[in-house]
């Protein structure tokens, strides 16, 4: 229980990280994380890391499915952690 704790710590910071990461590539028109790999690491429970780095960067926000599928993601796997695993 405690490993999965850390886990979803750890994958929470690695995603806002990589949000940070794709706004500095994005300003300098650089190779770009794909959108694909944001939504994976949303899926392993890092949503909450994606919601947040959306936010603090203004970064992905006006992109529709970001802005829906995301914080449907992070819901689900909320009461995931509450119905299942806390």
């Amino acid at each position: 229980m405690k490993i999965f704790l850390y886990y979803v710590l750890i994958i929470n910071l690695y995603g806002v990280l990589l949000m940070y990461s794709d706004k500095k590539k994005s300003i300098k028109s650089k190779w770009r994380v794909p959108e694909s790999n944001l939504f994976f690491v949303a899926s392993i429970f890092g949503s909450l890391g994606i919601f947040l780095g959306m936010h603090i960067f203004r970064h992905k926000t006006k992109h529709k499915k970001f802005v829906f599928l995301i914080p449907l993601i992070c819901l689900v796997q909320i009461y995931v952690l509450f119905k299942f695993i806390i």
